[in-house]
């Protein structure tokens, strides 16, 4: 059976006055006296009143909630970033509502109609595909909105933005492995998240260009897969490279820390030693990255200061103050991974 809830009206019963004294009284109003509110306020603990949310946000327009879209709830990079969210979100007040869209556009746009239905104050979408002049996507924002690292090919006008930068990330990777002496050196890349993708491509391609070494199409491998999963990163990586060897490359410059992990896996079956046969370097920074053997350089995103500050621009937006758009700088993080090319 169904614990009955406590009411407003079982509350002015007990206390004896009116239904609309005591909701004046939880409510902190001016107009019941400093004793009453009081009185009221402890029987309402005593009874176990919790108040009725649906109701609130009839009265007040807004729910306190907002929704968090990420592409896949246990990819270990979006974890950090929901912290950041939730840290900022429940020091307002606010509740978040998390889901999934499985990289999906269409899942997407699905998702985002279901959270305005359940009428989210403001939506936080991490990685997506929807560009902002695609008719669906217009249509459904039609609340606040702030995209985080997002994929979408076009540039986005229409809605608020945080995201880290790619491309000096990917070429912070590569100068990395210049001065440790490689030439040689490929990008392992993913084609399920083309705005990134491209941008680290890139980074990759014109710091080798403003160095003067040419690239060779073989040193460049790009990864399909339809969902961008770590299992599938990790896949990708262990089936890649073979190919890179064949090429010749002493250095790997991955698009994450998955897809690194998966060659490192690789290289540990073939019996590769890292970093004295190849160096390896990836990109997120995600906690594994220190774990692994050897444990991997790679290149840091601010994953948690992402989420804040994107929590952050909502709120604002929510408070009608002007909202920001934000380009996080990424960092070198030196592991055991990379070292000099040993002249064979």
């Amino acid at each position: 059976m169904r614990r009955q809830e406590v009411s407003i009206e079982d509350i002015a019963r007990v206390a004896g006055v009116s239904h609309s004294t005591v909701s004046r009284a939880l409510r902190e109003s001016s107009l019941i006296s400093v004793e009453v509110r009081e009185r009221i306020q402890k029987l309402a603990r005593e009874m176990g009143y919790t108040p009725n949310a649906i109701a609130q946000s009839l009265q007040t327009q807004q729910t306190s909630t907002i929704g968090l879209v990420v592409t896949s709830i246990d990819d270990p990079f979006w974890g950090d970033v929901m912290k950041g969210v939730e840290e900022v979100a429940r020091a307002a007040g606010f509740s978040v509502f998390l889901t999934a869209s499985h990289n999906d556009p269409n899942q997407e746009i699905a998702i985002i109609q279901t959270l305005r239905r359940r009428r989210v104050d403001g939506i936080l979408i991490a990685a997506s595909r929807l560009a902002s002049n695609n008719n669906k996507s217009q249509n459904s924002y039609r609340v606040p909105t702030v995209l985080i690292n997002s994929q979408a090919e076009s540039e986005t006008t229409l809605l608020h933005w945080v995201s880290v930068d790619d491309l000096r990330g990917a070429q912070l990777a590569v100068e990395h492995l210049l001065q440790l002496g490689h030439r040689s050196i490929s990008y392992l890349g993913t084609g399920n998240r083309p705005r990134s993708n491209r941008h680290r491509l890139v980074g990759y391609q014109s710091t080798l260009a403003a160095n003067n070494i040419p690239i060779r199409d073989e040193w460049v491998v790009i990864s399909q897969g339809h969902e961008a999963s770590h299992e599938g990163d990790a896949a990708a990586g262990q089936a890649s490279l073979p190919r890179l060897l064949d090429a010749g490359v002493t250095a790997i410059f991955c698009y994450n820390d998955m897809i690194a992990t998966g060659v490192l896996i690789a290289c540990r079956e073939r019996g590769i030693a890292v970093p004295e046969e190849l160096s390896v370097i990836g990109f997120d920074d995600i906690k594994m990255a220190s774990y692994v053997t050897p444990p991997l350089t790679t290149i840091q995103q601010p994953k948690i200061e992402m989420g804040r500050l994107a929590t952050q621009v909502l709120l604002d937006l929510l408070q009608n103050r002007p909202g920001q758009n934000y380009l996080l700088s990424p960092t070198l993080i030196e592991r055991a991974s990379t070292a000099p090319l040993a002249h064979r």
